[in-house]
């Protein structure tokens, strides 16, 4: 059903190069909390937005906040507090003032391409593949549209975690936790199922990378794959924070605009 895809921005440009203008990026792209799980009536979680080189090290850039969406417990938006953006990281607050789980990402989506007018080469962005056709000038030729989507996200609970927040939003790449996102612990196993457009995405590489590797010979990686339901297990043996790293290329028929979708995740496992 799917093409195989790498797991970096840089392998989503294979056969879309001349679409993609510049070098292809490769920096993973993460939302790491101050904390996952709280306790009490009411809480703040400050999360800090990057992209890095190496895991959770602020040494490339911040990412932009523009597109952050936070889910509350009730499956209704809660407004956070953006404290603004250096040269290697973006930072905001989220109250927690409701009992319950909260997802908290980062959703962009869009159709980028290039076209030629009079001999001259013309690159073009919109909101979907439908806008950009649109938008093309009489006498355009040598059309190359191609779509794409993102999710970037973490999540926290305050008290007892619920389920409200991980609902399927039905578009593009999503992670919908079959073991609850914050009661995940060390030495037991995890299962997460993927999903793309809302059906089960069967046959993505996953990279599961733990955290606090930097100083380790051992990187810390695991190479997986979903299974035929778009499930996979993830089993740890320490306790910590780990990211998680999957795209999807699915195969396009004869005149629909090819699609790439990515997805990123950082997930706490708890000490048993």
């Amino acid at each position: 059903m799917f093409a195989k895809p790498s797991l970096l921005a840089a392998g989503f440009a294979i056969g879309l190069a001349t679409l993609v203008p510049g070098k292809a990026e490769a920096h993973r792209h993460w939302l790491l909390p101050s904390m996952t799980v709280f306790a009490g009536e009411e809480e703040l979680v400050t999360v800090d937005a990057a992209a890095s080189n190496e895991l959770f090290v602020f040494e490339h850039r911040p990412l932009s906040l523009d597109s952050l969406v936070v889910i509350g417990p009730d499956g209704q938006p809660v407004d956070a507090k953006v404290l603004g953006s250096g040269d290697y990281r973006s930072i905001f607050d989220v109250p927690l003032t409701m009992q319950g789980t909260y997802r908290i990402a980062l959703v962009s989506g869009g159709a980028m391409g290039f076209y030629e007018l009079n001999g001259e080469r013309h690159r073009m962005r919109a909101d979907n593949a439908q806008a950009a056709h649109a938008e093309l000038p009489e006498g355009a030729t040598n059309v190359r549209i191609s779509e794409n989507s993102s999710r970037t996200e973490t999540f926290v609970t305050l008290g007892a975690p619920n389920e409200v927040a991980l609902a399927p939003t039905g578009q593009g790449l999503e992670m919908i936790p079959v073991t609850h996102p914050n009661d995940i612990v060390a030495g037991e196993p995890a299962t997460m199922r993927f999903l793309l457009d809302g059906e089960p995405a069967a046959g993505l590489e996953i990279e599961f990378v733990e955290g606090g590797t930097r100083y380790r010979d051992n990187a810390g990686i695991q190479m997986l794959e979903t299974d035929a339901d778009g499930q996979v297990t993830l089993t740890v043996e320490d306790p910590g924070m780990y990211y998680l790293e999957v795209g999807a290329r699915p195969e396009a028929a004869e005149g629909e605009t090819p699609r790439r979708a990515s997805y990123t995740a950082v997930l706490e496992f708890m000490p048993l």
